[in-house]
């Protein structure tokens, strides 16, 4: 509604800081500010998966995530129904698994997901051959048309089918609690950027 984005207005206005609005002039959360944010507040620690939302975020690929970008991600990832939230979080996590950006899910993409995402076990002596083993397991459960990766379509049937798997190859969205978090901060004018330094102190 008008009144939650007024508030995301306001704390994007915030976390930027007194900037004056000149021609030319970007005016916006840069990829360090933006992953600091996800840090901090939705306890997102993956470098790869904070590259890559910050890149689902900054649609116009400007280097920067603008107050009209903000307001469009964090809404549909606060808010929505339950479809529309869905679709968001579909499309969201796939273009962040999808690393090379070619509108598929590799094998090699999958490896490196898992391998960063997986705690490795000291008893392990291989612990590579059982991510490849995990790899394959997936496929059999995710490639739906078998040509050995994942398309948009073949990731979406499995996730509606299944919802404990869009964030098979890692976490790339906030937990729910802390989205409740975020609106609760943002529902109070001022209190926003109070609720993100004292999370920064906390995670300090």
């Amino acid at each position: 509604n008008k009144f939650e984005v007024k508030c995301l207005i306001n704390l994007f206005y915030n976390l930027v800081g007194d900037v004056t609005e000149r021609p030319g002039v970007v005016i916006g959360l840069d990829r360090n500010a933006f992953r600091n944010i996800l840090h901090v507040t939705f306890g997102m620690t993956d470098d790869m998966i904070l590259d890559r939302v910050f890149r689902g975020f900054d649609k116009d690929n400007d280097g920067c995530v603008s107050v009209s970008e903000w307001i469009y991600g964090l809404s549909l990832f606060l808010r929505g129904t339950l479809e529309e939230k869905m679709k968001c979080k579909i499309s969201d996590c796939f273009e962040v698994f999808d690393l090379n950006g070619d509108g598929f899910i590799s094998k090699e993409e999958m490896f490196h997901m898992l391998k960063n995402s997986l705690l490795k076990q000291p008893s392990e002596e291989d612990p590579d051959e059982g991510i490849k083993d995990l790899v394959e397991i997936t496929l059999k459960k995710m490639d739906m048309d078998h040509d050995g990766k994942l398309s948009f379509a073949d990731y979406e049937k499995a996730v509606r089918e299944e919802t404990l798997l869009l964030e098979a190859f890692g976490p790339c969205l906030p937990d729910p609690k802390v989205n409740q978090a975020v609106m609760t901060a943002t529902a109070v004018e001022g209190d926003s950027r109070d609720y993100l330094r004292s999370s920064s102190r906390s995670q300090g």
